[in-house]
């Protein structure tokens, strides 16, 4: 890991996965443009010398381009973007409705793909590589019987797939596009899950922590030679049955 202070967007940063994964990036020393919704509200990232803040709707294209233009403003630079964001909810497949889906398009789709253009746009132009991690899901590949979430895995097999193409697409430029896969991860979005739920949705009988999650991205953001890949940290429920 270089000793230089790099500079890293996390989208969906107000809670959970997300301001874990901006507070580990600060622990090492990192400059960190947290957005989401209402990031300036949050209980759990707050504004400093090295966090910005960016209020907004990360599937508008005017919010991507306010949180590139902070970052440069603030920091100069993007070495690390981390696509976050993200919605989850199930429901049978047929009580899925037009504004469930174009909700999980907006932010799942447009969320990853207007600041993922950006930003290698500025990385191409800074010529010195880059990592783009996306958070993806251990479902989007491995369904479990009784998670009824075949709409929202059809986002999240979209950001699988592209991390592959983008990884191949932009190897020589020096920019790594990974994805980490989680399966259940003990945060706010699971308040009302019963515990027992939680453990049987993984072979260890535990739910992955946020650190668990943020110690992921920051390997994928540090491994040199490692593109294309998807990291699963869900206990191993993405190779069997249990």
């Amino acid at each position: 890991m270089s000793n230089t202070p790099k500079t890293v967007i996390v989208t969906g940063a107000s809670q959970g996965i997300g301001a874990g994964i901006v507070r580990a990036f600060v622990a090492r020393g990192d400059n960190v443009v947290a957005t989401s919704r209402k990031v300036t509200q949050s209980t759990e990232v707050a504004a400093s010398d090295r966090v910005a803040l960016v209020d907004g709707d990360i599937g508008e294209p005017t919010t991507a381009a306010k949180v590139v233009e902070t970052a440069l403003s603030r920091f100069r630079s993007i070495e690390v973007l981390v696509n976050n964001a993200g919605i989850f909810f199930t429901k049978p497949f047929t009580d899925y409705t037009v504004e469930d889906f174009r909700s999980l398009v907006s932010t799942n789709l447009e969320g990853f793909l207007y600041v993922t253009q950006l930003a290698v746009k500025q990385m191409l132009a800074q010529q010195t590589g880059g990592s783009i991690v996306t958070i993806s899901a251990a479902l989007a590949r491995n369904p479990i019987r009784g998670i009824t979430a075949a709409v929202p895995m059809i986002t999240k097999g979209g950001l699988e797939t592209v991390t592959q193409h983008l990884a191949l697409e932009y190897a020589k430029d020096g920019i790594r596009v990974n994805a980490v896969a989680p399966g259940v991860v003990d945060t706010p979005m699971h308040r009302g899950t019963p515990k027992e739920v939680m453990e049987s949705l993984s072979p260890m009988g535990r739910a992955s922590t946020v650190k668990e999650i943020a110690d992921a991205v920051l390997f994928l953001t540090d491994a040199a030679t490692v593109t294309g890949h998807i990291l699963y940290v869900d206990g191993g429920a993405h190779f069997g049955r249990w």
